[in-house]
């Protein structure tokens, strides 16, 4: 199936009992058992399995074409999982523009537990010269949040797979509709399904999508069960309900995207625009390798500075000045002053995640605000 038809079937499970076309919520914690003592229905306690959970991540593991998916009250939780799962002592290669609240994780929650490097993984010797013989996870985001960087999956899956060091993959910013990791090779895919996949600012979650079922994934599910970061019924029915219309929501957030990146990169008071699907991009060409569109966030540089850039932010009016992304509206934010003393993002940066208003409307607001 394509996925649009997988967006609006996978999710979804006729109801037995009443035929209702659309599943029903069920709030149920605890579920009865038979006479012997077995579960029938296959449920028997909400934080292991749900049946509003279980189409949800039936449809997330079809999206991104994987064996198997779970899903968690945060995509902080789904990456804290991963975390969670590996073996003490295990080191791990991330990307030095890392997601910060993943990044803060590491340095605050598991120093001591875990080792981790946050480098260039765009160099292909910087890369080589960081991996041990403890290295057990190379860590990507592409495209990378703020700064928009793109990585080639296939280049760094190959040198992991050398050395047998598994691969996850942040593909909140793509989406599975922009971009498949698991078919570059990746061994397991996170998003923030607070993002697209709930697409209105409404709903929070996050989830793990794995190649294959493997003794790994075997080890996610125990965190999972045993942590109980789980996402509620209501929210997992939201998800669900909200990616019947992902694909189509995706191809107008990309169209806004591309049109908002070339009108920013002609503007006299733009230093610079971060948008992928620019020729101008540094990784323009990866990208169109192994993306099929490329996304609904981008990040502009202000000329003048930090202080010229929150005098922009300030100006806007149909622009949300607030934090995340993937939603209908169109929301901007400057990162540095979010991610702290120690960003490496620029200060005159103002990220955008675009949303589906008329892109005229949407230019019209930048001319006004740039002026």
């Amino acid at each position: 199936m394509k996925i649009e038809t997988i967006a609006i079937h996978a999710g979804n499970h006729t109801d037995e009992s009443t035929k209702a076309v659309i599943q029903p919520i069920v709030m149920s914690t605890t579920f009865e058992r038979a006479a012997d003592g077995s579960y029938p229905s296959g449920y028997i306690y909400s934080r292991s399995a749900n049946p509003n959970r279980t189409q949800l991540e039936n449809v997330l593991a079809k999206l991104e074409n994987g064996a198997d998916a779970a899903a968690f009250s945060s995509g902080n939780a789904s990456g804290m999982t991963v975390f969670q799962s590996l073996k003490p002592g295990t080191h791990i290669i991330g990307p030095d523009d890392m997601y910060h609240g993943l990044r803060n994780q590491l340095k605050n929650l598991f120093a001591g537990i875990l080792e981790f490097d946050f480098i260039d993984v765009n160099d292909e010797m910087v890369l080589q010269d960081h991996i041990k013989s403890n290295t057990g996870l190379i860590w990507l985001e592409t495209p990378s949040n703020p700064l928009l960087k793109v990585t080639d999956i296939k280049k760094v899956v190959k040198i992991a797979k050398s050395h047998n060091i598994k691969v996850a993959v942040d593909n909140t910013f793509a989406t599975p509709v922009c971009q498949q990791p698991l078919a570059l090779g990746a061994d397991l895919v996170m998003h923030s399904s607070t993002k697209y996949f709930g697409g209105h600012s409404d709903l929070m979650g996050g989830v793990l999508v794995t190649a294959e079922k493997n003794d790994w994934w075997t080890k996610i599910r125990d965190v999972q069960g045993y942590g109980g970061a789980i996402p509620s019924p209501m929210d997992c029915y939201y998800i669900t309900r909200s990616i019947k219309t992902l694909p189509y929501r995706i191809k107008g957030h990309v169209q806004n995207a591309q049109l908002m990146a070339a009108y920013l990169e002609k503007h006299p008071k733009v230093e610079s625009v971060m948008y992928p699907g620019l020729s101008s991009h540094p990784q323009h060409e990866t990208a169109k390798s192994q993306m099929s569109a490329f996304g609904g966030m981008l990040s502009f540089c202000v000329k003048g500075g930090s202080d010229e850039a929150k005098r922009v932010i300030n100006k806007l009016k149909l622009f949300t000045q607030a934090t995340s992304l993937g939603g209908v509206e169109t929301l901007i934010e400057h990162r540095a002053s979010v991610e702290g003393p120690d960003t490496k993002t620029p200060h005159n940066l103002l990220r955008v995640s675009v949303g589906l208003e008329h892109i005229d409307d949407l230019i019209a607001d930048l001319e006004q605000a740039l002026l």
